[in-house]
């Protein structure tokens, strides 16, 4: 089944936020090579939904509407309705995210 991928505003902005912290600690170069590979990453989501698993730190609190793939130490955090995939956040997992996950995703 082929879904229509959206990145919501929140991703989006983590996305500009990833692309900057790069581009200034490292090269612009590998900035763009990350986005790119981001992309392609959950762009796979339109023929791959659901392939993620749920994010442990909601599963432990019984919420199962979200699923999430990783891309290096980036987790990308997705939801699945009707034939739609919503980014949600596109994260450092070496970052604590428990605080982030249930501000954003709990509201």
């Amino acid at each position: 089944m082929k879904y229509r991928v959206f990145i919501l505003k929140d991703a989006e902005q983590d996305i500009v936020a990833l692309y900057r912290f790069i581009a200034l600690n490292d090269s612009t170069s590998r900035a763009d090579t990350l986005i790119d590979q981001l992309e392609d990453k959950y762009m796979s989501l339109a023929e791959l939904a659901h392939c993620g698993h749920v994010p442990p730190e909601l599963e432990r609190i019984s919420v199962f509407t979200y699923l999430e793939i990783h891309l290096k130490s980036y987790r990308i955090i997705y939801q699945i309705s009707d034939k739609n995939v919503f980014i949600h956040c596109v994260l450092d997992g070496r970052r604590d995210l428990s605080d982030i996950l249930h501000e954003r995703l709990l509201r």
